[in-house]
């Protein structure tokens, strides 16, 4: 059994592996089933992996659940929602959520925004993890100069005001950047986010490639005539799952504050398109008489950055034998 799997263990994998203890046999657990185990001990983990679940779920089928509930599509307005001074209508049995300023269904809107939001943090954190992860194996294997120059460039990341350059690139890419594979909206948006936050998950994997290179399974590979790039991603790699996975969890609720954000600047998501962030931006200027417009979108957005930060609190202590109950 290699270090990292025994790491991962812990004392229950220590126990699993005896087979007998005070004279008792034990069955065997995988490394899955031990995470599984002390995963479900987290109650409020599971019930915030429930939710991020149902929010995965709203995001896919958002188009069915409107149709099912007979509510109009995000962009459908309804002059006669409004009242004789042009103001929106609270929630009813008719609306749920209300109405905004054009008379569009809030509900429908919502519900349409959880698939922008989702769909911006699992790109940008696709990215941002395998960005982050490569550059922190290379600079923490080899070191020496390779190691100061990528080091740098996480510095200088880091210290860029993300605004701006989401401003930037926004007005730089207004007809399009890299033969149009920069577009206004979407594309502009995970490009800004990946930009700003892989610096993060590359000093993290840095940081544990510096302490596994110098392990007795990375110095038996060498030994052996193993090659750097062996060495990096079938010795060194599947050790790192555990924090990957823990640190992406956490990434996605940054990135989903970070849409919601910019879309609130005006830099995100087309207007036109249905976004948490520019409906709480619209309802600014009518909130004094239309508080449902900003409450609802900014409660979706409470709630799934809330559920994520829980379900990545989760597996951090699932995974790490340690902090295990």
């Amino acid at each position: 059994m290699s270090t990292g799997t025994t790491e991962l263990l812990g004392t229950e994998g220590a126990v699993a592996e005896t087979g007998v203890v005070a004279g008792k046999q034990v069955t065997a657990r995988s490394p899955l089933q031990l995470f599984w185990r002390r995963f479900r001990r987290d109650k409020v983990a599971m019930i915030a992996a429930v939710f991020v679940v149902v929010a995965i779920l709203v995001a896919i089928f958002a188009l069915l659940i409107v149709t099912v509930t007979g509510a109009p599509r995000p962009n459908v307005q309804n002059s006669n929602l409004l009242d004789e001074f042009g103001s929106p209508s609270g929630p009813s049995s008719h609306d749920w959520l209300g109405v905004d300023q054009r008379g569009r269904d809030v509900f429908s809107r919502v519900v349409y925004g959880a698939r922008i939001s989702l769909l911006v943090a699992f790109i940008s954190t696709a990215i941002i993890v395998v960005v982050g992860v490569v550059l922190g194996l290379i600079a923490g294997y080899y070191r020496g100069a390779v190691d100061s120059l990528l080091t740098r460039a996480m510095d200088v990341m880091l210290a860029f005001p993300v605004l701006l350059l989401a401003i930037g690139l926004g007005v730089a890419c207004a007809d399009g950047c890299l033969n149009g594979a920069l577009k206004p909206g979407l594309s502009v948006v995970v490009a800004v986010i990946a930009l700003s936050l892989w610096p993060y998950m590359a000093r993290i994997v840095r940081g544990q490639v510096l302490s596994l290179r110098e392990k007795e399974f990375v110095e038996a590979a060498r030994s052996l005539g193993a090659s750097n790039s062996r060495i990096i991603f079938r010795e060194i790699l599947p050790n790192l799952v555990a924090p990957i996975i823990v640190y992406g969890t956490i990434l996605i609720p940054q990135v989903i504050l970070f849409e919601a954000a910019l879309s609130f600047l005006g830099i995100g998501i087309d207007p036109g398109t249905p976004s948490w962030g520019s409906m709480i931006s619209d309802a600014v200027g009518v909130f004094d008489v239309a508080w449902w417009f900003m409450t609802f979108p900014g409660l979706a957005l409470l709630l799934t950055v809330l559920a994520f930060n829980l379900v990545g609190d989760g597996l951090q202590d699932a995974l790490n034998p340690r902090t295990a109950k």
